[in-house]
């Protein structure tokens, strides 16, 4: 029955759009999502992160069926902590940048040219990033106190390597749910099965519920002395293109892929690697507060579809 539902939203979502039937497909509290939304979503997805055209269409459209549910639950939500769903112009700004940049676009006009051809607009992208910024807000506001942080061991392990040949990492991660321990290992084969078959990207938008699963897992370049010891001893044995063992986190089974590593022979610029081992360590924390978060209010929610 999910099969032939399946099979029906994707026919719907391939047709031209003015040709489409709007149905509604699930209903969560007052909102609504219909095949329409869906289609969006799997335009969005696709224009983040180019690879996913790798997969076959049942595939994405699941993936973007999962993706617009997260964001109106989140969206459910937000509406009950904040007056208004909108940003600062400025930081919205700066967060489309981010965006664009990604995919090497160099200007604002650029990236509103890349996206005609995936029949967006910027407008589009912005109530998007809205919704994942306000949340990000909201789990800062609730969690934040119960983030620990040992910036003396961290400044220590600077201090020790800041004038040696320093590596930087260039990653992409995948974190995934089990419900115990005994199902890790079983979660994992399932996990590189997948990677083997459709790549490390796909496998992240596939399984990831990490923020970064839109882009494919990509969390960019970070030194190896902002990684905490467990982090940085299951990678420093990588070869480019290899990716670690199950990482163990409170909420999650952390999979890291290395893409490139870099050396640098100049000292270390301590206060600003402490700043971003202090950030890279706080939104891993609160990464998994957000799951724990989103787990808790899905439950409470009268979803239907």
């Amino acid at each position: 029955m999910r099969k032939k539902l399946l099979i029906f939203l994707f026919v719907l979502i391939c047709v031209q759009a003015q040709s489409i039937e709007t149905k509604i497909i699930h209903t969560i509290q007052n909102e609504i999502i219909t095949n329409i939304d869906i289609k969006n979503e799997f335009k969005y997805l696709v224009a983040l992160n180019n690879s996913l055209k790798e997969l076959d269409e049942e595939k994405i459209l699941n993936i973007s069926n999962e993706s617009i549910i997260r964001e109106k639950i989140k969206k459910i939500e937000i509406s009950k902590n904040f007056k208004e769903i909108k940003l600062n112009e400025d930081y919205s700004e700066y967060l489309l940048k981010n965006i664009y940049s990604r995919l090497n676009l160099k200007s604002i006009n650029e990236f509103e040219i890349y996206l005609k051809n995936y029949d967006l607009k910027i407008i589009d992208i912005e109530k998007k990033i809205t919704i994942d910024a306000l949340w990000n807000e909201l789990i800062i506001k609730k969690y934040s106190s119960k983030v620990v942080i040992n910036e003396a061991a961290i400044k220590k392990e600077l201090l020790k390597n800041s004038k040696i040949q320093s590596k930087e990492y260039q990653l992409s991660e995948i974190i995934f749910e089990v419900e115990n321990k005994e199902e890790i290992e079983k979660k994992y084969k399932e996990v590189v099965k997948s990677i083997n078959e459709i790549g490390f990207e796909n496998s992240a938008a596939t399984y990831s519920f990490s923020e970064s699963a839109k882009i494919g897992g990509d969390i960019g370049w970070i030194n190896e002395n902002s990684l905490n010891n467990n982090i940085r001893k299951n990678i420093s044995s990588l070869k480019v293109g290899e990716f670690t063992k199950p990482i163990i986190l409170s909420n999650g089974i952390l999979i890291l892929k290395l893409i490139n590593t870099k050396n640098s022979e100049t000292t270390i610029d301590i206060e600003n690697e402490l700043k971003k081992a202090i950030n890279y360590e706080r939104n891993r924390q609160l990464n998994q507060y957000s799951k724990i978060y989103y787990n808790k209010i899905k439950k409470n929610l009268d979803f239907n579809g």
